[in-house]
């Protein structure tokens, strides 16, 4: 491979790498098993707070929890990728925005920040995580989720970002075909 062409490779495989974090993220915030899925191989493995063991198994018990909490963002910002052949490791670091409901309780809101510490591996020309070790470098309990509802919250400010396929974002994919 010319020198041009292994520059030109490595834009594209760190390109699909933040693809990758991007749909995990979105996957997360609206609830979207398919994105979920897409971010890990099948024998993936993930270390995410309390939770250790595959991917599969987290995205299974993920899933209930995102569909009855409340909103949730996550953002991510400084990204390193060290590509080591058909291998990356990958740091990612997060903010996180999260409403959520236990049981009966009221909704709590926390603030979280950390990172994704992250193998990638590249199968075939698709970079997918392989293994994932969540670290926490900060968690702020925001409290009680405000009573009004977000319909009065909100107010004019519309639409409301929703899960899938409520969202605008599956509405253009929909458009474009």
């Amino acid at each position: 491979m010319t020198p041009e062409n292994a520059s030109l490779q490595s834009l594209l495989d760190r390109e699909s790498i933040r693809e990758c974090i991007f749909r995990y993220c979105r996957g997360i915030d609206r609830a979207d098993e398919a994105a979920l899925r897409a971010s890990y191989w099948p024998d993936a493995t993930d270390h995410h707070g309390a939770f250790r063991g595959s991917a599969s198994d987290f995205i299974a018990a993920a899933l209930p929890r995102l569909l009855e909490s409340g909103r949730m963002i996550h953002h991510v910002g400084n990204l390193s990728i060290e590509l080591r052949d058909r291998q990356a490791a990958v740091e990612t670091y997060f903010l996180a925005w999260q409403r959520d409901r236990r049981g009966d309780a009221a909704e709590q809101e926390t603030f979280l920040a950390g990172r994704y510490v992250d193998r990638f591996e590249k199968r075939g020309n698709e970079w997918r995580v392989a293994a994932r070790i969540v670290v926490y470098d900060w968690v702020q309990p925001l409290g009680a989720a405000p009573a009004a509802t977000e319909i009065e919250r909100f107010g004019p400010r519309q639409p409301i970002g929703a899960r899938k396929p409520d969202d605008p974002w599956y509405a253009l994919l929909a458009e474009l075909g």
